[in-house]
Protein backbone atom coordinates (compact mmCIF):
# COMPACT_ATOMS: atom_id res chain seq x y z
CA UNK A 1 0.00 0.00 0.00
CA UNK A 2 1.69 3.02 -1.30
CA UNK A 3 1.63 6.46 1.63
CA UNK A 4 1.55 10.01 0.61
CA UNK A 5 3.65 10.89 3.96
CA UNK A 6 6.80 12.05 2.80
CA UNK A 7 8.10 10.87 6.28
CA UNK A 8 7.09 7.26 6.01
CA UNK A 9 7.88 6.94 2.43
CA UNK A 10 11.76 8.40 2.98
CA UNK A 11 14.72 6.31 2.91
CA UNK A 12 17.58 7.64 5.17
CA UNK A 13 21.51 8.48 2.81
CA UNK A 14 22.81 5.39 4.24
CA UNK A 15 20.13 3.31 2.64
CA UNK A 16 20.62 5.71 -0.96
CA UNK A 17 24.08 5.02 -1.20
CA UNK A 18 23.86 1.63 -0.05
CA UNK A 19 21.18 1.17 -3.02
CA UNK A 20 23.53 2.94 -5.78
CA UNK A 21 26.50 0.36 -4.17
CA UNK A 22 24.47 -1.81 -5.28
CA UNK A 23 23.54 -0.85 -8.85
CA UNK A 24 27.18 0.08 -9.67
CA UNK A 25 28.69 -3.52 -8.94
CA UNK A 26 25.63 -5.73 -10.37
CA UNK A 27 25.54 -3.46 -13.46
CA UNK A 28 28.94 -2.91 -14.32
CA UNK A 29 31.14 -5.49 -13.32
CA UNK A 30 34.76 -5.54 -13.71
CA UNK A 31 36.50 -4.11 -16.75
CA UNK A 32 39.71 -2.65 -17.51
CA UNK A 33 40.09 1.29 -17.21
CA UNK A 34 43.22 2.93 -19.50
CA UNK A 35 43.93 6.76 -18.25
CA UNK A 36 46.60 9.02 -16.73
CA UNK A 37 47.45 8.91 -13.00
CA UNK A 38 46.28 12.09 -10.39
CA UNK A 39 46.50 12.78 -6.91
CA UNK A 40 48.48 9.45 -6.07
CA UNK A 41 48.39 9.22 -2.40
CA UNK A 42 50.16 6.18 -0.22
CA UNK A 43 49.08 6.33 3.42
CA UNK A 44 50.83 3.81 6.15
CA UNK A 45 48.47 1.88 5.85
CA UNK A 46 49.57 0.54 2.67
CA UNK A 47 46.78 1.20 0.41
CA UNK A 48 47.21 3.64 -2.32
CA UNK A 49 44.48 6.34 -3.30
CA UNK A 50 44.45 8.11 -6.84
CA UNK A 51 42.29 9.66 -9.70
CA UNK A 52 42.42 8.08 -13.25
CA UNK A 53 41.94 11.04 -15.36
CA UNK A 54 41.67 11.81 -19.54
CA UNK A 55 41.19 14.55 -21.53
CA UNK A 56 37.73 15.09 -20.47
CA UNK A 57 37.12 13.13 -16.99
CA UNK A 58 38.57 11.58 -14.27
CA UNK A 59 37.19 8.80 -11.21
CA UNK A 60 38.40 8.52 -8.40
CA UNK A 61 40.15 5.34 -7.43
CA UNK A 62 41.55 3.00 -4.46
CA UNK A 63 43.86 0.26 -4.72
CA UNK A 64 44.16 -1.87 -1.29
CA UNK A 65 47.09 -3.66 -0.06
CA UNK A 66 45.75 -6.73 -0.33
CA UNK A 67 45.08 -6.71 -4.21
CA UNK A 68 48.53 -5.33 -4.89
CA UNK A 69 50.80 -7.34 -7.22
CA UNK A 70 54.21 -7.05 -8.86
CA UNK A 71 55.69 -3.37 -8.94
CA UNK A 72 53.09 -1.29 -7.48
CA UNK A 73 56.07 1.04 -5.67
CA UNK A 74 56.90 2.41 -9.06
CA UNK A 75 53.40 4.20 -10.39
CA UNK A 76 53.63 7.89 -10.09
CA UNK A 77 51.33 10.60 -11.05
CA UNK A 78 51.50 11.16 -15.32
CA UNK A 79 52.01 7.69 -15.66
CA UNK A 80 49.70 6.22 -17.95
CA UNK A 81 47.83 2.83 -16.86
CA UNK A 82 45.17 0.20 -17.59
CA UNK A 83 43.32 -0.45 -14.19
CA UNK A 84 41.44 -3.49 -14.32
CA UNK A 85 38.97 -3.44 -10.96
CA UNK A 86 34.81 -2.84 -10.39
CA UNK A 87 32.91 0.29 -9.90
CA UNK A 88 31.40 0.94 -6.46
CA UNK A 89 30.76 3.63 -4.01
CA UNK A 90 31.98 4.84 -1.10
CA UNK A 91 29.09 4.80 1.22
CA UNK A 92 30.57 7.41 4.13
CA UNK A 93 30.61 10.26 1.23
CA UNK A 94 28.46 9.26 -1.41
CA UNK A 95 31.51 9.35 -4.00
CA UNK A 96 31.98 6.76 -6.43
CA UNK A 97 35.32 5.20 -7.31
CA UNK A 98 36.80 2.29 -9.22
CA UNK A 99 38.45 -0.55 -6.78
CA UNK A 100 41.59 -1.83 -8.50
CA UNK A 101 42.32 -5.65 -8.47
CA UNK A 102 45.05 -5.15 -10.85
CA UNK A 103 47.52 -2.46 -12.38
CA UNK A 104 49.49 -2.11 -14.92
CA UNK A 105 51.50 0.09 -17.78
CA UNK A 106 49.29 1.09 -20.97
CA UNK A 107 51.82 0.71 -23.36
CA UNK A 108 52.75 -3.27 -22.36
CA UNK A 109 48.68 -3.98 -22.26
CA UNK A 110 48.40 -2.26 -25.81
CA UNK A 111 51.22 -4.67 -27.14
CA UNK A 112 49.49 -7.40 -25.35
CA UNK A 113 46.42 -7.03 -27.22
CA UNK A 114 48.55 -6.20 -30.26
CA UNK A 115 49.89 -9.76 -29.73
CA UNK A 116 46.99 -11.92 -28.98
CA UNK A 117 44.89 -10.20 -32.26
CA UNK A 118 48.10 -11.10 -34.70
CA UNK A 119 48.10 -14.05 -33.12
CA UNK A 120 45.02 -15.36 -33.82
CA UNK A 121 45.00 -13.94 -37.04
CA UNK A 122 47.59 -15.93 -38.33
CA UNK A 123 46.76 -18.71 -36.44
CA UNK A 124 43.05 -18.24 -38.46
CA UNK A 125 45.27 -18.49 -41.58
CA UNK A 126 46.69 -21.73 -40.75
CA UNK A 127 49.96 -20.18 -40.67
CA UNK A 128 51.06 -21.99 -37.21
CA UNK A 129 49.36 -25.61 -38.47
CA UNK A 130 51.73 -28.35 -37.93
CA UNK A 131 51.41 -29.88 -41.00
CA UNK A 132 53.45 -26.68 -42.58
CA UNK A 133 55.49 -27.60 -39.87
CA UNK A 134 59.49 -29.03 -41.59
CA UNK A 135 61.39 -31.52 -39.90
CA UNK A 136 65.03 -31.16 -39.18
CA UNK A 137 67.73 -32.65 -40.78
CA UNK A 138 69.05 -35.51 -38.84
CA UNK A 139 72.92 -34.50 -39.71
CA UNK A 140 73.17 -30.64 -40.93
CA UNK A 141 76.00 -29.68 -43.21
CA UNK A 142 75.84 -26.15 -42.18
CA UNK A 143 74.09 -24.67 -39.86
CA UNK A 144 72.73 -20.88 -40.32
CA UNK A 145 72.37 -18.17 -37.38
CA UNK A 146 70.26 -14.77 -37.57
CA UNK A 147 71.23 -12.48 -34.62
CA UNK A 148 73.19 -10.09 -33.40
CA UNK A 149 76.86 -10.83 -33.57
CA UNK A 150 77.82 -9.08 -30.42
CA UNK A 151 74.63 -10.44 -28.40
CA UNK A 152 74.92 -13.49 -25.45
CA UNK A 153 73.00 -15.25 -27.97
CA UNK A 154 75.73 -15.98 -30.82
CA UNK A 155 77.87 -17.02 -27.56
CA UNK A 156 75.77 -19.43 -26.26
CA UNK A 157 74.72 -21.17 -29.31
CA UNK A 158 78.66 -20.98 -30.87
CA UNK A 159 79.41 -22.81 -27.25
CA UNK A 160 76.94 -25.71 -27.05
CA UNK A 161 77.38 -26.05 -31.03
CA UNK A 162 81.60 -26.30 -29.84
CA UNK A 163 80.56 -28.77 -27.34
CA UNK A 164 78.05 -31.18 -29.24
CA UNK A 165 79.69 -31.10 -32.71
CA UNK A 166 82.25 -28.93 -33.61
CA UNK A 167 82.96 -30.59 -36.94
CA UNK A 168 80.05 -28.76 -38.56
CA UNK A 169 80.20 -25.22 -39.86
CA UNK A 170 78.26 -21.87 -38.89
CA UNK A 171 77.40 -18.85 -40.66
CA UNK A 172 76.18 -15.89 -38.70
CA UNK A 173 73.76 -14.14 -40.65
CA UNK A 174 74.18 -10.80 -38.64
CA UNK A 175 71.09 -8.42 -37.70
CA UNK A 176 69.42 -6.14 -35.39
CA UNK A 177 67.08 -7.73 -32.57
CA UNK A 178 65.03 -4.54 -31.29
CA UNK A 179 64.52 -1.79 -31.93
CA UNK A 180 62.15 -0.40 -35.38
CA UNK A 181 64.72 -1.35 -37.70
CA UNK A 182 65.24 -5.09 -36.72
CA UNK A 183 62.38 -6.85 -38.24
CA UNK A 184 63.35 -5.21 -41.79
CA UNK A 185 66.99 -6.38 -40.80
CA UNK A 186 65.70 -9.92 -39.64
CA UNK A 187 64.05 -10.33 -42.93
CA UNK A 188 66.92 -8.95 -45.29
CA UNK A 189 68.98 -11.72 -43.24
CA UNK A 190 66.73 -14.24 -44.14
CA UNK A 191 66.63 -13.29 -47.49
CA UNK A 192 70.32 -13.63 -47.69
CA UNK A 193 70.12 -16.68 -45.92
CA UNK A 194 67.61 -18.50 -48.82
CA UNK A 195 69.43 -16.97 -52.07
CA UNK A 196 72.86 -18.05 -50.46
CA UNK A 197 71.52 -21.76 -50.30
CA UNK A 198 74.38 -22.51 -48.14
CA UNK A 199 72.99 -23.89 -45.15
CA UNK A 200 70.40 -26.82 -44.87
CA UNK A 201 68.99 -25.20 -41.11
CA UNK A 202 68.48 -21.99 -39.71
CA UNK A 203 68.17 -20.89 -36.04
CA UNK A 204 66.76 -17.26 -35.61
CA UNK A 205 67.54 -16.35 -32.01
CA UNK A 206 68.10 -13.40 -29.17
CA UNK A 207 68.33 -12.83 -25.76
CA UNK A 208 65.72 -12.64 -23.10
CA UNK A 209 64.10 -9.40 -22.09
CA UNK A 210 60.78 -7.68 -21.45
CA UNK A 211 57.54 -7.63 -24.17
CA UNK A 212 58.68 -4.18 -25.69
CA UNK A 213 62.32 -5.52 -26.28
CA UNK A 214 61.46 -9.04 -28.38
CA UNK A 215 58.53 -6.65 -29.96
CA UNK A 216 60.47 -7.47 -33.44
CA UNK A 217 59.88 -11.27 -33.49
CA UNK A 218 56.19 -10.28 -33.59
CA UNK A 219 56.31 -8.27 -36.30
CA UNK A 220 53.76 -9.36 -39.44
CA UNK A 221 55.96 -9.45 -42.40
CA UNK A 222 58.71 -11.04 -40.61
CA UNK A 223 56.00 -14.35 -39.52
CA UNK A 224 54.90 -14.35 -42.97
CA UNK A 225 58.52 -14.49 -44.53
CA UNK A 226 59.54 -17.32 -41.61
CA UNK A 227 56.08 -19.25 -42.76
CA UNK A 228 57.49 -18.84 -46.67
CA UNK A 229 61.32 -20.05 -45.68
CA UNK A 230 62.33 -23.27 -47.82
CA UNK A 231 64.25 -24.02 -45.14
CA UNK A 232 63.57 -25.61 -41.60
CA UNK A 233 63.59 -22.70 -38.68
CA UNK A 234 64.47 -23.18 -35.19
CA UNK A 235 62.99 -20.35 -33.36
CA UNK A 236 64.88 -18.93 -29.70
CA UNK A 237 63.95 -15.96 -28.96
CA UNK A 238 64.25 -14.95 -24.90
CA UNK A 239 64.30 -17.13 -22.19
CA UNK A 240 61.75 -20.34 -21.51
CA UNK A 241 58.57 -18.68 -20.64
CA UNK A 242 58.92 -15.70 -23.73
CA UNK A 243 56.59 -16.41 -25.94
CA UNK A 244 56.54 -14.37 -29.80
CA UNK A 245 54.92 -14.87 -33.26
CA UNK A 246 58.12 -16.42 -34.34
CA UNK A 247 58.20 -18.93 -32.30
CA UNK A 248 54.82 -20.21 -33.12
CA UNK A 249 55.14 -19.78 -37.09
CA UNK A 250 58.74 -21.64 -36.89
CA UNK A 251 59.13 -25.22 -37.73
CA UNK A 252 60.60 -25.50 -34.08
CA UNK A 253 60.66 -23.32 -30.75
CA UNK A 254 63.68 -23.96 -28.67
CA UNK A 255 63.15 -22.49 -24.85
CA UNK A 256 66.59 -20.90 -25.40
CA UNK A 257 69.46 -20.14 -27.57
CA UNK A 258 71.36 -22.83 -25.88
CA UNK A 259 68.53 -25.23 -26.35
CA UNK A 260 68.55 -24.70 -29.84
CA UNK A 261 72.05 -25.73 -30.14
CA UNK A 262 71.27 -28.75 -28.07
CA UNK A 263 68.38 -29.54 -30.55
CA UNK A 264 69.92 -28.61 -33.95
CA UNK A 265 73.00 -31.41 -33.94
CA UNK A 266 73.22 -34.72 -32.02
CA UNK A 267 76.11 -35.34 -29.46
CA UNK A 268 79.03 -36.44 -31.22
CA UNK A 269 79.67 -39.24 -28.69
CA UNK A 270 76.57 -40.42 -29.49
CA UNK A 271 77.67 -41.02 -33.07
CA UNK A 272 80.84 -42.15 -32.19
CA UNK A 273 78.66 -45.22 -29.98
CA UNK A 274 76.55 -45.52 -33.01
CA UNK A 275 79.90 -45.90 -34.98
CA UNK A 276 80.96 -48.35 -33.03
CA UNK A 277 78.56 -50.24 -32.43
CA UNK A 278 77.64 -50.39 -36.27
CA UNK A 279 81.62 -51.91 -36.68
CA UNK A 280 81.22 -54.42 -34.25
CA UNK A 281 77.47 -55.51 -35.90
CA UNK A 282 79.69 -55.94 -39.25
CA UNK A 283 81.90 -58.29 -37.47
CA UNK A 284 79.56 -60.11 -36.22
CA UNK A 285 77.78 -60.37 -39.84
CA UNK A 286 81.55 -61.34 -41.25
CA UNK A 287 82.23 -64.39 -38.61
CA UNK A 288 78.60 -65.74 -39.19
CA UNK A 289 79.05 -65.70 -43.10
CA UNK A 290 82.25 -67.34 -42.33
CA UNK A 291 80.33 -70.24 -40.03
CA UNK A 292 77.37 -70.74 -42.55
CA UNK A 293 80.13 -71.21 -45.56
CA UNK A 294 82.28 -73.52 -43.19
CA UNK A 295 79.20 -75.80 -42.42
CA UNK A 296 77.60 -76.04 -46.04
CA UNK A 297 81.79 -76.91 -46.77
CA UNK A 298 80.84 -80.21 -44.16
CA UNK A 299 77.55 -81.00 -45.43
CA UNK A 300 78.86 -81.17 -49.10
CA UNK A 301 81.95 -83.03 -47.77
CA UNK A 302 79.53 -85.72 -45.88
CA UNK A 303 77.17 -85.55 -48.81
CA UNK A 304 80.10 -86.49 -51.10
CA UNK A 305 81.25 -89.37 -49.02
CA UNK A 306 77.69 -90.81 -48.33
CA UNK A 307 77.54 -90.80 -52.64
CA UNK A 308 81.14 -92.55 -52.83
CA UNK A 309 81.78 -94.98 -55.75
CA UNK A 310 83.40 -97.67 -53.17
CA UNK A 311 79.79 -98.82 -52.23
CA UNK A 312 79.32 -99.48 -56.22
CA UNK A 313 82.56 -101.15 -55.75
CA UNK A 314 81.55 -103.60 -52.84
CA UNK A 315 78.78 -104.59 -55.17
CA UNK A 316 80.82 -105.31 -57.68
CA UNK A 317 83.56 -106.59 -56.49
CA UNK A 318 82.91 -110.63 -57.60
CA UNK A 319 82.43 -109.44 -61.30
CA UNK A 320 84.83 -106.35 -61.66
CA UNK A 321 87.80 -107.81 -59.48
CA UNK A 322 90.13 -107.99 -62.46
CA UNK A 323 89.58 -104.52 -63.02
CA UNK A 324 89.97 -103.04 -59.26
CA UNK A 325 93.15 -101.84 -59.48
CA UNK A 326 92.29 -99.52 -62.68
CA UNK A 327 88.92 -97.82 -60.99
CA UNK A 328 91.17 -97.68 -57.64
CA UNK A 329 93.31 -95.78 -59.63
CA UNK A 330 90.85 -93.82 -61.43
CA UNK A 331 88.82 -92.92 -58.48
CA UNK A 332 92.28 -91.85 -57.12
CA UNK A 333 92.44 -89.29 -59.59
CA UNK A 334 89.13 -88.20 -60.01
CA UNK A 335 89.70 -87.11 -55.88
CA UNK A 336 92.41 -85.31 -56.28
CA UNK A 337 90.77 -83.25 -59.16
CA UNK A 338 87.64 -82.46 -56.92
CA UNK A 339 90.02 -81.45 -54.01
CA UNK A 340 91.85 -79.24 -55.98
CA UNK A 341 88.42 -77.71 -57.17
CA UNK A 342 87.49 -77.46 -53.23
CA UNK A 343 90.99 -75.38 -52.67
CA UNK A 344 90.10 -72.94 -55.29
CA UNK A 345 86.63 -72.70 -54.03
CA UNK A 346 87.70 -72.17 -50.66
CA UNK A 347 90.47 -69.80 -51.93
CA UNK A 348 87.86 -67.66 -53.76
CA UNK A 349 86.03 -67.58 -50.37
CA UNK A 350 89.05 -66.54 -48.10
CA UNK A 351 89.23 -63.48 -50.89
CA UNK A 352 86.02 -62.73 -50.66
CA UNK A 353 85.88 -62.76 -46.59
CA UNK A 354 84.02 -59.84 -44.98
CA UNK A 355 86.62 -59.88 -42.31
CA UNK A 356 88.65 -58.08 -45.16
CA UNK A 357 85.90 -55.53 -45.60
CA UNK A 358 86.09 -54.88 -42.26
CA UNK A 359 89.48 -54.46 -41.76
CA UNK A 360 89.15 -51.99 -44.56
CA UNK A 361 86.33 -49.97 -42.97
CA UNK A 362 88.27 -50.19 -39.11
CA UNK A 363 91.53 -48.18 -41.51
CA UNK A 364 89.08 -46.04 -42.75
CA UNK A 365 87.11 -45.28 -39.59
CA UNK A 366 90.40 -44.43 -37.75
CA UNK A 367 91.87 -42.25 -40.86
CA UNK A 368 88.29 -40.63 -40.25
CA UNK A 369 88.33 -40.01 -36.71
CA UNK A 370 91.96 -38.17 -36.76
CA UNK A 371 90.57 -36.55 -39.69
CA UNK A 372 87.40 -35.29 -37.27
CA UNK A 373 90.16 -34.33 -34.75
CA UNK A 374 92.01 -31.95 -36.86
CA UNK A 375 88.70 -30.31 -38.13
CA UNK A 376 87.46 -30.05 -34.74
CA UNK A 377 91.03 -28.48 -33.45
CA UNK A 378 90.67 -25.95 -35.93
CA UNK A 379 87.26 -24.70 -35.40
CA UNK A 380 87.83 -24.19 -32.06
CA UNK A 381 90.99 -22.19 -33.22
CA UNK A 382 89.19 -20.49 -35.46
CA UNK A 383 86.32 -19.76 -32.76
CA UNK A 384 88.44 -18.70 -30.38
CA UNK A 385 89.69 -16.26 -32.54
CA UNK A 386 86.61 -14.80 -33.45
CA UNK A 387 85.21 -14.31 -30.11
CA UNK A 388 88.75 -12.49 -28.87
CA UNK A 389 87.95 -10.14 -31.65
CA UNK A 390 84.16 -9.50 -30.68
CA UNK A 391 85.44 -8.97 -27.16
CA UNK A 392 87.53 -6.78 -28.25
CA UNK A 393 84.74 -4.71 -30.62
CA UNK A 394 82.23 -5.08 -27.45
CA UNK A 395 84.73 -3.10 -25.41
CA UNK A 396 85.32 -0.41 -27.48
CA UNK A 397 81.75 0.61 -27.72
CA UNK A 398 81.55 0.00 -23.95
CA UNK A 399 79.33 2.14 -22.08
CA UNK A 400 82.34 1.62 -19.10
CA UNK A 401 84.63 2.84 -21.72
CA UNK A 402 83.02 6.12 -22.16
CA UNK A 403 82.49 6.87 -18.59
CA UNK A 404 86.39 6.80 -18.31
CA UNK A 405 86.28 9.72 -20.75
CA UNK A 406 84.31 11.95 -17.86
CA UNK A 407 80.91 11.21 -19.10
CA UNK A 408 78.31 9.87 -16.67
CA UNK A 409 74.88 8.24 -16.73
CA UNK A 410 71.84 10.12 -15.00
CA UNK A 411 69.50 8.10 -13.44
CA UNK A 412 66.01 8.78 -11.98
CA UNK A 413 66.89 8.16 -7.92
CA UNK A 414 63.35 6.60 -7.57
CA UNK A 415 62.68 4.38 -10.71
CA UNK A 416 65.70 3.98 -11.98
CA UNK A 417 64.97 5.36 -15.42
CA UNK A 418 68.15 6.39 -17.45
CA UNK A 419 67.76 10.42 -18.15
CA UNK A 420 68.09 11.62 -21.59
CA UNK A 421 66.06 14.91 -21.56
CA UNK A 422 66.13 17.73 -19.30
CA UNK A 423 62.55 17.88 -19.16
CA UNK A 424 61.90 14.06 -17.75
CA UNK A 425 63.17 15.73 -14.17
CA UNK A 426 61.53 18.70 -12.28
CA UNK A 427 63.53 20.73 -10.02
CA UNK A 428 63.96 19.13 -6.20
CA UNK A 429 64.02 15.37 -8.23
CA UNK A 430 66.41 13.49 -6.61
CA UNK A 431 68.99 11.97 -9.66
CA UNK A 432 71.72 9.43 -9.43
CA UNK A 433 74.98 9.81 -11.36
CA UNK A 434 77.47 6.49 -12.73
CA UNK A 435 80.98 8.06 -12.91
CA UNK A 436 83.27 6.29 -13.76
CA UNK A 437 84.51 5.37 -10.34
CA UNK A 438 81.31 5.65 -7.93
CA UNK A 439 78.38 7.30 -8.01
CA UNK A 440 76.55 10.51 -6.91
CA UNK A 441 72.99 11.08 -5.40
CA UNK A 442 72.07 14.54 -6.05
CA UNK A 443 68.82 17.17 -6.24
CA UNK A 444 68.06 19.08 -8.74
CA UNK A 445 67.64 22.53 -8.35
CA UNK A 446 66.96 23.64 -12.15
CA UNK A 447 65.65 22.47 -15.08
CA UNK A 448 67.21 23.98 -18.07
CA UNK A 449 65.83 23.03 -21.33
CA UNK A 450 66.83 23.45 -24.98
CA UNK A 451 63.30 24.82 -26.21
Amino acid sequence: MQTNDPATAAISVSQLNRRVKNLLEQGIGRLWVEGEISNLSRPASGHIYLSLKDDGAQVSAAWFRQRQRGPAIGFKDGDRVLAYGRVSIYEARGNYQLIIEQMEPAGEGVLKRRFDALKLKLANEGLFDQDRKQPLPGLPQRIGVITSPSGAAIRDILSVLGRRFPAIPVVIYPAAVQGDAAPGELIQALTTAISRAECDVLIMSRGGGSLEDLWAFNDERLARAIADCPLPIISAVGHEVDFTIADFVADVRAPTPSGAAEIVVPDQSEWLHRIDVLAARIARVGQRALEDRAQALDWLGRRLMANSPAATVRRQNDKLREDSGRLVAAMRQQLMQQENAVQAVAGKLLQRSPALAVQRSIARLTALQQSLGTSARRVLADTGNRIALLGRALHSVSPLATLDRGYAIVQDAASGRVLTRSRDVSAGDDVRARLAEGELIATVTKVITND
